[in-house]
């Protein structure tokens, strides 16, 4: 049960395929389907904050992925019952683990995929795997048209903290910047995304700094909050507030979309915005900037949309599924406000 033939995917992923039995709150239907690569012996990535890490002080039958279950299923039957589907699954993305066979089995999916889906395949690579980076043209020929790369942290120090040498980790930070770099030339500006975790200890101003260097390459931003994950080295760490991450989720959608710059805003001693650059209420107003950042499907609208990736199901949303609600814009002005410890 090991790639190539077999995957894990998300557990709102295997709901809507019929895996399992489920009910999404607030009609939260997943749009993208996210597959992990999986091998026995697992990810060699020591990341502070990830469930996938091997020193999680969890027993091995409780092992969680974003705090749910991700199922090891057969890839040949994921893909029949996907072609079967109604079509609300929009976009495949074939992530990559830190593991030496998974750059090749990535490639082997996605072929399998991009030939046989009828939908656009996304690949999350793992550049630490990728010495030569011009193998990452490898990817495009396979038939993905986006990548993601989960740089997370927003900063060389934290980066180094919870990735690298400070969690004995294999992750480097120029590689990393390095990847994104050759990523961008092979697929071009805009096709790929970064991801980046608000809430490792970064500030806002550094998050929108990271975020604009980010533009400037041609890389967009795909941005989660914190969740700690039980029996990680970050377990114990609280989550962002809802006003800093409201205020880093406005500022990337600024940046990427081009209504504003990380020069013409405005910061506070502890390094929170408090002044954009410019006029934010129609935008606020709009919904857009509050839903969650991904990879888009053929309508050109986010089919990652991840529903319940940063909170419970019981929590107010942080990443919106599907464009806000009037209630739920009322919400978002009252967070943005929040400069405290969280609402």
């Amino acid at each position: 049960m090991e790639s190539p033939t077999h995957v894990q995917i998300s557990l709102a992923a295997a709901m809507a395929l019929g895996y399992q039995a489920g009910q999404f709150r607030r009609n939260a239907i997943p749009t993208g389907l996210n597959l992990l690569l999986h091998y026995e012996d697992g990810c060699t990535g020591r990341c502070g904050y990830c469930g996938l890490n091997p020193r999680r002080e969890v027993a091995p039958d409780k092992r969680t992925f974003i705090r749910v279950d991700w199922p090891i299923l057969p890839v040949d039957d994921i893909l029949e019952r996907l072609q079967q589907e109604a079509g609300s699954l929009k976009r495949v993305c074939v992530g990559m683990i830190t593991h030496r066979r998974a750059f090749d089995d990535m490639n082997d999916i996605i072929r399998l995929f991009a030939h046989k889906a009828g939908r656009p395949v996304s690949a999350l690579l793992a550049p630490t795997l990728v010495k030569d980076l011009g193998r990452l043209a490898e990817v495009k020929a396979a038939g993905a048209d986006r990548v993601g790369i989960a740089l997370d942290a927003a900063t060389p120090a934290l980066f180094e903290r919870w990735r690298g040498a400070g969690a004995r980790g294999p992750h480097r930070w120029e590689h990393y910047w390095e990847a994104i770099a050759e990523s961008t030339h092979i697929f071009g500006r805009g096709m790929v995304g970064a991801h980046l975790v608000v809430g490792l200890g970064e500030t806002e101003r550094e998050m929108a700094g990271v975020m604009q260097q980010l533009n400037d390459l041609g890389c967009v931003t795909h941005l989660f909050s914190f969740f700690p994950e039980a029996g990680t080295p970050m377990g114990h760490f609280p989550q962002p507030s809802y006003g800093h991450y409201r205020r880093a989720q406005l500022a990337r959608y600024m940046i990427d979309e081009g209504h504003g710059r990380y020069e013409a805003m405005r910061f506070d001693d502890a390094g929170r915005v408090v002044d954009f650059g410019t006029e934010t209420d129609e935008l606020v107003q709009f919904g857009l900037p509050f839903m969650t950042s991904g990879c888009p499907g053929p309508d050109g609208r986010v089919a990652c949309n991840r529903p319940f990736g940063n909170e419970r199901p019981g929590q107010a949303f942080r990443n919106y599924p599907f464009l806000p609600e009037p209630e739920d814009i009322a919400l978002i002005r009252y967070q943005l406000r929040d400069y405290g410890e969280g609402l």
